[in-house]
């Protein structure tokens, strides 16, 4: 049963006689239809949503079992109960939507989750939580609350990242997250704090678990992404831009059952190392599992569901986490002799295309979502999807992937730390959605990771393929050097100012006109840009730095054609880059630069014969650039150009006062920089033109930006 739009009676812990609950609306279009209706279906997602949520915890057998954890990585339930109506509370505020906070001491106490970083995080902290009766009257002031903007707020269509609409919709999807998050949590409470539940009643039915076999999956382009300006709402890390060219493997027919997990079991894999990554090692050695957790033996294997005990249903889908399913592939693979192991999101969405699945989420989809047919995983022969079985549906499904950030990602303002966290190399994606997956986690963009020790109601598939499992850059670069500087080379240009490394460039090819551009080098290259704007024109170009950091920079740029990376905007907060040699139009100069850590002032033999070498901002920088200055001839040939590029800021900090070229008195009169450039360079160069002032700016925060002018002089070698 759902609520009345405008009922405010807190909906509490339910008395009697259950009802059954309402079939769990679909996640709206947001681009178009009459406002009056669309003010409609909104509301009724939201009491739709709420309203459930507040009945998954009649699921608890009593008030303690709100505060007794289920695991110990986890606050107890209390928290997830109170969790979700501080979020919109939170946000609404944050959105200037609503005028004062409803309970600032439960908007305090239930801001923030626990996100552990390894199984052995125990969180052993103790909160004065608030009774129970307290938190439901909570929701039921932040319900009537929300409902009041729903009734009032102006409706504009399309809602977009920019309406106000949309931390509503937020609000509304982050619970539907919570609706299944807490129902693990309830799966892995103590059995006797939990009771069964009519409207949460499991399916029942079971039979022959079938006999596996890999389906080929054609070959085929695979393109993801969403547009800012798609019809339904979306989480940061599901816009933007993938494309990927994926090769034909083979996938299983059918998720992994609980009978083809049980020979994995009885072969006594779980104490064989050999299957198990380190890491999975590493879980499972400190957890002590022999079996999946949902597994429990009492003179025969039962399978714990959210709030009973089962005999076990061996045509079920088993469900593990990460480190189980990668240990099954591997002791798999030595069975079969084949290349087993999971499929990438990539191998996923071909999947889905061969298949025939195009969408799910805003249908009665044929596949066990939304709580459409029970509250729990059903057999894997149920939901037929082309030539395979719950390609979507019934469990998650892991992927080898961990999370990371489409070209274009960007966060939203009002929940900048939603997915940014995870891209760390350590989450893991799972796709196709479970059997209470519903709203946005039911739709095939859906992009949701967890830590791989983690627990979900997720299983796995696994395939067949000779191509190993590509691991996508996921790291944002967040030393504050090296994101300055990736910004300075690879970003906007503030204030109008030319980005420096291209006007230096810029500079170099003008002044090469007529001379040879075989070969050149990009001396103190930093992260590099200079290096590939060179090669535009010359065949070789070879950028040198001292800092092995720099280097990496250029290196990824090279290798991946983007780096990533987080500004500081004011404080701790951050926002999040990705910069792409494509859009700069030097994807085509990658191959001709190369990268390599050195020393200006001891050069390794190798690096001659250049027709150009640039040495930006490095002069002043330099312990002995006397010697860099005198020697730098030897690397270049006759006719060639020495770029030197400066603004002259010695520091002692960075060279000797005895080493400095310029900038103090000499016989009693002004000595400058050009003065010392002269009279180390004029034997073997001639300075051609006049000196000439570059601007560049360095942006520090997004209030605070350094504007400097940097002295450029070209020198020619003169013949030896």
């Amino acid at each position: 049963m759902t609520l009345p739009i405008r009922e405010t009676e807190s909906p509490s812990k339910s008395c009697g006689t259950p009802l059954k609950l309402a079939a769990l609306r679909r996640t709206p279009r947001l681009d178009k239809g009459a406002p009056g209706d669309k003010r409609k279906e909104i509301g009724l997602y939201f009491t739709n949503t709420f309203d459930t949520y507040t009945r998954l915890f009649d699921c608890l057998a009593d008030d303690a079992g709100f505060y007794q954890k289920s695991i110990p990585l986890r606050h107890p339930l209390i928290f997830y109960l109170g969790h979700t109506a501080t979020f919109f509370v939170n946000k609404l505020v944050l959105a200037k939507l609503l005028p004062e906070r409803i309970n600032p001491h439960m908007e305090s106490v239930f801001a923030v989750g626990v996100d552990e970083m390894s199984w052995d995080d125990l969180n052993d902290d103790n909160y004065d939580w608030p009774k129970v009766s307290a938190v439901m009257d909570y929701r039921a002031r932040v319900r009537s609350a929300v409902l009041q903007l729903i009734d009032t707020l102006p409706l504009n269509l399309p809602i977009n990242w920019e309406s106000p609409w949309w931390p509503i919709i937020m609000g509304i999807e982050h619970e539907r997250i919570h609706l299944e998050t807490s129902s693990v949590l309830i799966r892995q409470h103590d059995l006797a704090r939990v009771r069964p539940r009519p409207e949460w009643a499991p399916v029942q039915e079971t039979g022959e678990a079938p006999t596996n076999e890999l389906i080929t999956v054609p070959a085929g382009t695979v393109r993801i992404g969403k547009p800012y300006e798609d019809a339904y709402y979306g989480w940061d890390n599901e816009y933007g831009e993938h494309k990927a060219e994926v090769e034909e493997f083979k996938a299983s027919q059918y998720l992994v059952s609980n009978q083809e997990f049980l020979e994995f079991v009885e072969a006594g894999s779980y104490e064989h190392d050999r299957h198990w990554s380190d890491e999975g090692r590493s879980w499972r050695q400190f957890t002590g599992a022999r079996h999946p957790t949902f597994w429990h033996w009492r003179n025969g294997w039962l399978l714990r569901l959210m709030t009973e005990e089962i005999e076990m249903p061996w045509d079920w889908p088993v469900e593990v986490n990460y480190h189980e399913a990668k240990a099954f592939c591997e002791w798999k693979g030595e069975q079969t002799g084949q290349p087993i192991r999971m499929p990438t999101e990539d191998e996923w969405y071909r999947l889905c295309s061969a298949a025939g699945i195009e969408e799910v989420g805003n249908n009665a989809a044929n596949a066990n979502l939304h709580l459409d047919h029970g509250a729990s995983s059903c057999p894997v022969t149920r939901y037929r999807h082309g030539e395979w079985f719950d390609v979507v549906g019934n469990v998650w499904q892991w992927t080898e992937t961990p999370i990371y950030p489409f070209d274009n990602f960007k966060v939203h303002p009002l929940y900048d730390d939603f997915t940014a966290p995870t891209f760390d190399g350590q989450h893991n994606l799972i796709k196709g959605g479970s059997w209470i997956s519903c709203g946005n986690e039911a739709r095939l963009s859906a992009r949701y990771a967890f830590r791989r020790h983690f627990f979900q109601h997720a299983g796995f598939r696994y395939i067949a393929s000779e191509t190993k499992a590509a691991q996508p850059n996921a790291y944002y670069e967040s030393d504050r050097l090296l994101t300055e500087y990736a910004e300075f080379h690879f970003g906007d240009s503030p204030f109008g100012v030319e980005n420096f490394p291209k006007a230096l460039a810029d500079l170099a090819l003008e002044a090469m006109r007529g001379k040879s551009t075989e070969k050149a080098l990009d001396l103190g290259c930093a992260a590099g840009r200079s290096s590939f704007e060179l090669a535009r024109k010359f065949n070789v170009v070879e950028g040198v730095d001292f800092s092995a950091n720099f280097i990496r920079l250029g290196v990824e740029m090279a290798d991946q054609g983007s780096v990533r990376y987080s500004l500081a905007e004011e404080g701790e907060l951050v926002s999040y880059h990705t910069r792409r040699l494509k859009d700069l139009g030097l994807d085509a100069c990658a191959q001709r630069v190369s990268f390599h850590q050195g020393d200006a002032c001891n050069l390794r033999p190798q690096f001659t014969g250049y027709d150009l070498v640039l040495a930006a901002n490095l002069i002043d920088r330099l312990y002995r650039p006397r010697r860099f200055l005198d020697s730098i001839k030897e690397r270049i040939n006759d006719g060639g150009l020495l770029i030197i590029a400066s603004p002259y800021t010695w520091l002692e900090e960075h060279t000797p006062k005895e080493e400095w070229i310029g900038g103090f008195k000499k016989d009693g009169e002004n000595y400058t920089t050009l003065d010392g450039l002269r009279d180390h360079l004029s034997s073997h160069f001639r300075l051609v033109g006049k000196p000439r002032k570059v601007p560049f700016v360095i942006r520090e925060t997004q209030h605070k930006h350094q504007h400097t002018l940097s002295e450029v002089t070209i020198w020619e070698r003169l013949p030896r």
